[in-house]
């Protein structure tokens, strides 16, 4: 499916917040992404008729924390009329993943005081839905929250926590003096052999997770056992929220699940002298995600009976690297993911909420010469964003 075949940035978000809910509710003004004039005689095919949805991310830019941005609050009750219903389709794209859909709807709904549907957010994890040749699999699931029933949501049926394969395997857990056994259990061998790995956020402990993550790895899905040489390729790795840092109350941004990625893919390399491979990375800036995203607007406009096509999709986000680097003309390739319709190109417009210096010598080293998007790159070859002070 092609998508965003091409985007344009543009700094001042209340300024194109506005511009953007005046077009959508048929105002007369000048559209800065066209150069054209929305008059009075075109209101009720704009109203009636979309032919533009958004994408809008969450923290940052709808809320700060637990609280909402006032501004960002006014621009999106422009979106909607007098009824209270929205003008065109919008969908919420969030790197969250630790939360469950239906409760990041409610949560939504209650801090914009608008009914938000669970379909018309997106997780970090949520386009795993269509990875559905792995959805039969022993999957071992990390992160925190609501764990089993995200995976379950997602349509894998036979997960392990690495909380569970800890107590399967206590003496692999060695880091926090406390926790260690006190006595040597006998080994298991009655244990089922795990077929991959879901990386659905970040964890609590760390230390934790990247040590039987790696077990697994290296054995091939038995880390009860010992190789002498790990396999390679190793278990298929699906991987969800590529963000190094992300926003919330404090003064600078905080560790995201891009951190824990990085630290797993430099430790695999280290240990083996090789790369870190997924199957599948989701969430922003990953392209699949904007493909969901694409195939979920022209559902919700299908349900309205909006007819016109949706030609454009307007992305509204805080940081403009991670936002823009997937927005690129793409096929899915014959190893992807099929249950993505067809589409024709559509044309994206991107508001930064986070303004930084232009010039690619204030970009990150990694950030001036990205590579395409790949099924195989490594979060860290990717590169991510970064505070310009640090």
């Amino acid at each position: 499916m092609a998508v965003f075949a091409s985007f344009s940035a543009a700094r001042a978000v209340p300024w194109f917040w506005r511009r953007a809910a005046y077009g959508a509710a048929g105002l007369r003004g000048r559209c800065p992404w066209k150069g054209y004039a929305v008059g009075p005689a075109q209101v009720s095919t704009a109203q009636s008729l979309p032919t533009f949805g958004f994408l809008l991310d969450i923290d940052g830019v709808l809320v700060r924390g637990h609280r909402v941005i006032p501004a960002a609050l006014d621009a999106f009750r422009r979106l909607l009329n007098a009824q209270g219903q929205l003008r065109v389709p919008v969908v919420f794209v969030t790197n969250a993943g630790n939360i469950l859909q239906d409760s990041k709807a409610l949560e939504l709904s209650a801090l914009l005081g608008f009914k938000v549907e669970p379909d018309q957010v997106i997780l970090s994890h949520s386009p795993m839905k269509l990875f559905s040749q792995y959805h039969g699999k022993r999957m071992l699931v990390s992160g925190q929250g609501p764990l089993v029933e995200n995976a379950r949501a997602l349509g894998f049926k036979n997960v392990v926590t690495v909380d569970e394969l800890r107590q399967a395997f206590p003496v692999l857990d060695m880091v926090d003096l406390q926790r260690r056994p006190k006595t040597t259990p006998l080994p298991r061998n009655d244990f089922p052999a795990i077929e991959g790995v879901l990386l659905l956020g970040e964890p609590v402990r760390w230390e934790t997770s990247l040590q039987l993550i790696m077990d697994v790895l290296l054995s091939g899905g038995n880390p009860g056992t010992g190789l002498a040489t790990a396999p390679y390729p190793h278990l298929p790795v699906l991987a969800s929220n590529l963000d190094l840092l992300w926003m919330a109350e404090a003064k600078m941004p905080r560790f995201g699940h891009g951190t824990f990625l990085l630290c797993l893919e430099t430790i695999y390399r280290k240990v083996t002298g090789r790369e870190l491979r997924y199957e599948g990375l989701m969430g922003k800036p990953s392209i699949l995600t904007y493909q969901y995203a694409e195939d979920l607007i022209r559902q919700q406009a299908e349900r309205r009976g909006w007819a016109a096509p949706i030609q454009r999709l307007y992305a509204v986000g805080w940081r403009s690297m991670t936002e823009q680097r997937s927005w690129r003309p793409v096929t899915c390739g014959s190893s992807g993911p099929q249950q993505l319709r067809a589409a024709p190109p559509s044309w994206c417009a991107l508001a930064c909420t986070a303004p930084r210096p232009s010039g690619p010598q204030s970009l990150p080293r990694t950030e001036r010469n990205l590579p395409s998007t790949g099924t195989e790159t490594s979060a860290s070859a990717r590169g991510s964003w970064r505070h310009p002070t640090l």
